[in-house]
């Protein structure tokens, strides 16, 4: 993500369910929720899952409040598109902001360098550490501290309509070469297009970069990679797929559009998430559910690689439920849950554990998602790892339309690094 820069439209309305009665807003429990004995008061949860996903988190967190029943939890499903924005305007204004907020794996860095998350270490939220994968937990570490508890963990995968490939007579396509070739006949005998491409999107570009051997930044040694020879070559193949017919894009609402085309069967193939599982599945296209397919990604020149991306859950430092907030953390985060969630929805587990379980163990999406996670590529977790998407945004967009050429995209996408990273080179 859902990942990186993924989610639903930022037009979208914020819908609050209170999921009791009596509750008010975030804090308003005031020191009876942070003081000693049985947890009481209110705490506030912003989930930024999509449409398939929010009834699902609406539920959980009802178990968490037949548990404490003294403890009311508002419930508030934010888009997330809108999401980022909404949290700093509150945080930074200490107005609004939730105690409790399921926070994209590149936003928690972000948070916590402005100083609106509450660091866990030492608190009840941080349960099991030990049990966790161990890629997950680096996006909840910002300067020696823990700033989340990892949710949910996540990569890309080429998802595909089994049957348009079948009658097409083409085999489910190893590299974007592969895919070029093979959109031809696919296009000729089902009236599909190959691929929808996102190129609405910058975290659907890093499958490109990291397939021809590149990367954003070298976060350890400060150097901007982007503007290399890798990073000229993956603006080149998207914008040949698009250019030769092979892929269909769009530069806004890219998550409704893909989704829409893959479940009418409008497309072939479709790289996305494990959270788009569920929504697929809905679609005429995938009324048997065993015609979706998932595949790695497609690789480049240099070989195949895709993000780590994820969910974590943070408590706002302003939070007056300090104790009750924590605690929901910890039970948002546990096993059970997790494993609850595997079997609604096919997202992948943070906690080892979980992966035991034979339920979740059997689970399709989950024998072909654990390896590719295993496998995924991390990003860089500084504090401007999310502004590092906002100029490849704008590139893609150039050398789609054919404003800018791959070169000059590459070049303009490494200087605006170097203002956003003063001592990079």
């Amino acid at each position: 993500m859902r990942r990186g820069i993924r989610g639903a439209t930022a037009t979208a309305l914020v819908a609050g369910l209170a999921l009791a009665a009596t509750a008010c807003g975030g804090g308003d429990g005031g020191s009876g929720g942070d003081s000693g004995g049985e947890l009481s008061g209110t705490v506030t949860f912003w989930d930024t899952s999509n449409d398939a996903e929010k009834a699902t988190y609406r539920k959980l967190a009802e178990g968490f409040q037949k548990e404490h029943p003294k403890v009311h939890v508002k419930y508030v499903n934010v888009p997330f598109g809108d999401a980022n924005a909404k949290f700093k305007n509150a945080a930074g204004g200490n107005s609004g902001a939730p105690d409790v907020m399921r926070t994209e794996v590149a936003w928690v860095a972000d948070f916590a360098n402005l100083g609106y998350l509450a660091p866990l270490d030492g608190t009840p939220a941080l349960d099991k550490t030990d049990d966790y994968l161990p890629q997950a937990v680096g996006s909840t570490k910002f300067k020696g501290k823990t700033y989340a508890a990892p949710q949910v963990i996540d990569t890309l995968g080429l998802f595909y309509n089994k049957k348009l490939l079948k009658d097409a007579g083409v085999e489910v396509p190893k590299s974007f070469a592969e895919l070029a070739t093979a959109a031809k006949k696919i296009k000729a005998k089902t009236g599909a297009t190959a691929l929808y491409l996102r190129g609405d999107d910058p975290y659907w570009f890093l499958p490109y970069l990291y397939g021809e051997g590149g990367d954003m930044v070298d976060a350890r040694d400060k150097v901007v990679e982007i503007d290399d020879g890798a990073g000229v070559k993956a603006f080149k193949t998207i914008k040949s797929l698009v250019d030769s017919k092979a892929a269909v894009t769009d530069a806004t609402d890219g998550q409704e559009n893909q989704l829409k085309a893959l479940k009418d069967g409008t497309v072939a193939m479709a790289v996305d998430g494990p959270w788009d599982i569920e929504g697929a599945r809905a679609g005429k296209a995938f009324k048997d559910k065993e015609n979706l397919g998932v595949a790695p990604v497609p690789a480049g020149s240099k070989g195949q690689g895709s993000p780590q991306g994820g969910w974590n859950l943070s408590v706002y430092a302003g939070s007056k439920n300090l104790r009750a907030s924590y605690a929901f953390v910890k039970y948002m985060s546990s096993a059970k849950v997790q494993q609850q969630t595997n079997e609604k929805l096919s997202l992948l587990p943070t906690r080892k554990s979980v992966y035991e379980v034979p339920a979740v163990k059997d689970n399709e999406m989950v024998k072909f998602f654990k390896p590719a996670v295993d496998g995924a590529v991390q990003r860089p977790w500084i504090a401007e790892g999310n502004s590092l998407f906002e100029p490849v945004k704008v590139q893609m967009n150039k050398v789609l339309t054919g404003a800018s050429s791959p070169e000059q995209a590459a070049k303009a996408t490494g200087d605006a690094y170097r203002k956003l990273l003063k001592d990079y080179k």
